[in-house]
């Protein structure tokens, strides 16, 4: 019963944290993101309907690349907490 709960604490946290890159995509508006905010848009409403956060993890990884590559080039543009965040989510896989 205790590994089911951990389980879905660590669902929520890959969902709220790729919630937050998808915010993070729109809100910085760039065509490039277009591909990537889709995507992760898709994987959250198929968690939501299925529960399978496969897809989160996958797309949680090319967002965490594509946000840190982003705060390489515009450090103010992408928090430590969003790329922190994602990070961690991702370990508990």
């Amino acid at each position: 019963m205790v590994n089911k709960m951990d389980d879905v604490t660590q669902n929520k946290k890959i969902e709220k944290a790729c919630s937050a890159a998808l915010e993070k995509f729109q809100k910085i508006g760039l065509e490039k993101y277009a591909d990537i905010q889709s995507k992760l848009a898709y994987v959250l409403g198929s968690y939501q309907y299925d529960g399978n956060p496969v897809g989160l993890y996958e797309m949680g990884e090319k967002a965490l690349s594509e946000l840190q590559e982003l705060q390489k080039e515009r450090p103010r543009m992408v928090s430590k907490k969003l790329i922190t965040d994602l990070e961690n989510a991702l370990k508990q896989r």
